[in-house]
């Protein structure tokens, strides 16, 4: 019987140099020995001067940066085909540079001592290696990836804003230092601080920092009367000053005052007391520089006292996205905060509402994020999908409680809507009755879903089945959830139609791999990279997370990392569809900002050769788990 991922990593080795020039079945049994490695993003592969591994790598998916430790500068960068850690299979000796994960990547590693008599056999193979080496390339034989494999002074400054983190920024400090003698007296300090209008002064003695007085001190040390306001600078400053470099980031200014609990840092030129004083740095400057850090989001959020209030905040957050994406930050992380912040946005909303009700909700209740929000993946401003549980009631109080969560709902859907979110065009909201409904309602509402599994009940299970908790109890929910594994359970021909439905999706290529695009409509000729290639991804890990019976975890992405653990045959497969949904969801996210709209619908003309590369990339990923799953369970309709 045939391996089947080692005949998928011997079908991506065979494009790339030197495998392409080995036999067919050289390569094939070679695969089979090859490891697949999983790398999040900084993952460090090797360090300088580390002993060489037994195994050389190529890049499967993602980035890999190779760096000399010393200058912590970007030599070159490893892309998918690439191979890096060669040295081994050439010198004796340790490596040379650093070999990080630049983003989340998927590597082969190639054990040297298999490898090694292919390359003593086959004379082209063994040229590549040694040209390769000689000339210090990672392909001589290619003009336009005739990349570096290693040099002492070749430095990308281009590399420069997709390394440097957000947070990682030089911080801006105040050159106009405010300083007074040891010997002014606290009250002469009080005016020289309200007429400079400054929060802080500098005590120095001979130009040099020796303490540092700010208007807490004043209020704790003065104000109180524990001393007179005649009392010397020196008598009540804080000392030593705590001194640093002037060369901070956003993130060592921030940590520094918080290891310390203080709100001001003195610069100088060295970062010593032995030294003058360049500048002083407040807590408020960091805070500037923060302005759209999450955590002063989060205490925006909760400092509003109106709903009108949130949808600037929810504008900064998206200010926040794109800036995410300008820096390469990885998809995962940029998927959990924007959610988190999402999240918070609704949950404000949702107090607001609370308060404006006239009595607080009669029962316990959870309020449902579904589709894209309750997956953690809405980057951008889109519709509301979302629905009420709440806890069931005597039939004396259904009514009741019915009216009070409809009115409380339709409060909340409003306020959404004023914050940036539309209302769903198929009332898939909580405020109608259909998605407001007791846990017993819900049972019996998604039993018929599962026991009549016609097109509009699959439609609407795989919409419902994506829901996650933004507030209220979890319990509820939980108990929705395990009557939905039991019914699911019981019907293993639902399986059946839940995987048609997922095979719906049209294809994003045609027969000659060309993009396949809207033929008429408002989006004519554009590719839409929801439907084609998001939502088949999407689609199958539903159905596979839930034929294992896997609660709590919804995201797509972690989904299918999820399945890599449960099925480690199919792990490969599994770490390319999450690694292909982060980079589509990427994409779309990117496009959407550019354009101003949710990103669904692309016009390929605006599309560089390398960006359309990089799509067709993922939609083998998608060929290869529609057959899985139709295999699996006995569809036989694949797209």
């Amino acid at each position: 019987m045939k391996n089947t991922i080692s005949h998928r990593v011997a079908d991506f080795l065979k494009d790339f140099p030197p495998f392409s020039f080995l036999h067919k079945m050289d390569l094939e049994k070679l695969s089979e020995q090859i490891s697949i490695i999983y790398k999040d993003k900084d993952a460090v592969i090797f360090a300088e001067n580390d002993k060489t591994h037994d195994s050389f790598y190529v890049v499967h998916k993602g980035a890999v940066a190779l760096k000399k430790s010393t200058k912590n500068t970007v030599l070159d960068m490893c892309d998918e085909g690439d191979i890096f850690g060669l040295r081994p299979l050439l010198a004796q000796e340790n490596y040379i540079m650093e070999a990080v994960a630049h983003e989340e990547s998927i590597l082969y590693a190639i054990p040297i001592a298999v490898f090694k008599p292919y390359a003593l056999e086959n004379r082209t193979v063994g040229n590549f290696l040694i040209e390769s080496y000689a000339s210090n390339t990672r392909n001589p034989y290619s003009d336009i990836h005739k990349d570096k494999l290693y040099g002492d002074d070749l430095e990308q400054d281009t590399m420069h804003s997709d390394t440097n983190s957000f947070d990682l920024t030089p911080i801006k400090y105040s050159k106009k230092i405010v300083t007074c003698s040891p010997s002014t007296t606290a009250r002469d300090v009080a005016k020289i601080m309200n007429k400079k209008k400054v929060g802080a002064i500098l005590i120095v003695d001979e130009m040099l920092p020796i303490g540092i007085l700010t208007d807490k001190d004043l209020r704790n040390k003065i104000v109180t009367g524990d001393y007179s306001i005649l009392t010397t600078a020196e008598a009540i400053m804080t000392k030593p000053v705590i001194t640093y470099p002037k060369k901070m980031t956003v993130t060592e200014a921030q940590m520094a005052m918080m290891k310390s609990n203080i709100s001001h840092l003195c610069l100088t030129k060295d970062g010593t007391i032995n030294t003058k004083a360049v500048g002083i740095l407040s807590k408020h400057d960091v805070m500037v520089a923060l302005g759209n850090n999450p955590a002063v989001l989060i205490k925006a959020l909760k400092r509003a006292k109106k709903i009108k209030e949130i949808k600037p905040i929810r504008n900064r957050i998206m200010q926040l996205l794109q800036g995410y994406l300008d820096q390469n930050i990885p998809m995962t992380l940029i998927s959990k905060i924007i959610t988190e912040l999402n999240e918070a946005c609704t949950t404000r909303v949702i107090e607001m509402c609370i308060e404006k009700m006239s009595s607080p909700p009669p029962v316990k209740f959870a309020w449902l994020a579904l589709g894209s929000q309750g997956r953690g993946e809405q980057m951008l401003h889109t519709d509301q999908d979302n629905a009420i549980v709440y806890e069931n009631v005597s039939e004396v109080f259904r009514d009741e409680t019915r009216i009070y969560f409809l009115k409380f709902a339709s409060l909340i859907n409003k306020g959404l809507f004023e914050i940036g979110y539309d209302y769903c065009p198929a009332e898939m909201m909580a405020s109608n009755p259909k998605w407001c409904m007791s846990l017993d309602e819900w049972k019996n509402q998604v039993h018929h879903w599962i026991t009549n599994p016609g097109k509009n009940e699959v439609l609407l299970s795989f919409i419902f089945f994506d829901y996650s908790v933004t507030y209220g109890d979890t319990e509820i929910a939980s108990q929705l959830s395990d009557s939905i594994f039991e019914d699911v359970k019981a019907n293993p021909i639902f399986y059946v139609h839940l995987v048609s439905g997922a095979l719906q999706s049209p294809s994003p290529t045609g027969f000659f791999r060309q993009f396949l695009v809207e033929q008429d409509g408002a989006n004519k000729d554009n590719f839409d990279i929801k439907r084609r290639a998001l939502m088949p991804l999407t689609d199958a890990a539903r159905v596979l997370i839930l034929s294992h019976s896997v609660k709590g975890i919804s995201n797509t992405a972690e989904r299918f990392e999820k399945l890599a653990e449960l099925e480690p045959t199919n792990s490969e497969l599994y770490l390319s569809c999450s690694y292909s949904f982060k980079a589509l969801l990427k994409f779309r996210t990117k496009q959407g900002l550019l354009h101003h709209d949710s990103g669904q619908f692309i016009a390929l003309e605006s599309l560089s050769k390398m960006e359309k590369i990089k799509l067709k990339r993922t939609f083998k990923t998608i060929k290869e788990l529609q057959e899985l799953i139709s295999v699996r369970f006995n569809v036989s309709n694949v797209v």
